[in-house]
């Protein structure tokens, strides 16, 4: 999500016109949102905000989400991005489950031989923790994308901000305030 401060100020309704948005902007960087949405109570568990998208960024927002229940079976709806089948995943759910299989070598052989031995692996109905991947050009399926759609209408579509911190700190009120009232799709 973009930082981005309006050039000039937004101009009210009047009777008879609409509100008048600045299309011209000053850009101050960018943020990437982790979530975890719960599909049985609707509230977002964790928010993981960060500047990059990368595969480490993706298991520790992942170990993050897992200290709320150490114990627990988990199963994570995703779609086919490639952090979310990355040979880390793959390490890191290895070590929280206890698994003794080999992994190979990353890109030549084994369970890390490519993202459709790893995906498989992944979604491995044994394991403790496990991944579900929507169809490609089918991620609407996933409801945390219906709930990313429902923030960007409602808080970052109209907003103007001066800084990074400014976005990171407006998001993370807005997922308190929705989690609040939230409720299942």
């Amino acid at each position: 999500m973009q930082a981005l401060e309006r050039k000039h100020e937004t101009k009210p309704s009047l009777p008879g016109s609409a509100v008048k948005i600045e299309h011209e902007y000053i850009r101050h960087g960018t943020q990437t949102l982790i979530a975890f949405f719960n599909i049985a109570t609707g509230i977002i568990m964790l928010a993981y905000i960060n500047a990059t998208r990368t595969e480490q960024d993706f298991v520790q927002a992942l170990r993050e989400v897992l200290a709320l229940d150490q114990n627990a079976f988990w199963t994570f709806i995703l779609d086919g991005l490639n952090t979310h089948k990355s040979e880390s995943l793959v390490r890191f759910v290895v070590e929280l489950c206890d698994i003794d299989d080999d992994l190979g070598v990353n890109g030549k052989s084994g369970i890390l031989k490519s993202m459709v031995t790893r995906a498989e692996f992944l979604h491995d109905n044994s394991h403790r923790i496990r991944f579900i991947y929507t169809p490609r050009h089918c991620s609407w399926m996933n409801q945390i994308e219906i709930w990313f759609s429902i923030m960007e209408r409602q808080l970052l579509k109209r907003s103007s901000y001066k800084s990074i911190d400014e976005l990171k700190e407006s998001m993370l009120r807005y997922i308190s305030q929705y989690n609040l009232t939230a409720q299942v799709f």
